[in-house]
């Protein structure tokens, strides 16, 4: 099963200096961490939740959208992205690894009941300004075959064309 990072998306961007200085509107805002935690799911091998409070919204259902790795949570009317993002911590197995960022202190310790590990949505961005500077190919999980795998047999390049076909690149 693969682990599974939960994230907090106002939370995030209220956090994000580079936003504030660029002057980016809500939406492309949201574009951009959107686009920025795919290549991180997709890259890492991660689950990704970004939730959006739809709290004072006039949406009656929660929406979810599935792109590729990551899914795209709007919460319905009335529900925070912190209850949405609790819940879905209680409903997560102990047994599969969980990591919630986030900034708000309450919240963090209600995850860390769930069995989560908390970041602070300032880590968080850190980690996704590291990865883009040092390159994605740096971090991600080498891939071990055996010897006797269909994949052992394949050259590199062929390897990696259909690495990007099955991320849709």
């Amino acid at each position: 099963m693969k682990p599974l990072l939960i994230v907090d998306g106002y939370n995030v961007i209220g956090a994000w200096k580079e936003a504030e200085k660029h002057g980016w509107s809500m939406d492309e805002a949201r574009d951009r961490l959107l686009h920025q935690l795919q290549d991180y799911g997709g890259y890492t091998g991660e689950e990704v939740v970004l939730v959006f409070d739809g709290y004072q919204s006039d949406k009656r259902l929660t929406t979810e959208e599935k792109h590729g790795t990551l899914t795209l949570v709007f919460t319905k009317h009335g529900e925070t992205a912190d209850a949405y993002i609790e819940r879905l911590a209680a409903q997560t197995p102990k047994y599969r690894t969980m990591r919630v960022a986030t900034s708000d202190g309450l919240e963090q310790s209600l995850v860390l009941g769930a069995g989560a590990t908390r970041m602070t949505s300032r880590e968080l961005l850190r980690e996704l300004r590291q990865l883009r500077q040092s390159g994605f190919a740096a971090h991600a999980r080498p891939q071990t075959f055996s010897k006797n795998s269909l994949a052992a047999r394949l050259p590199q390049d062929v390897r990696e064309a259909l690495e990007r076909l099955r991320r849709g690149e």
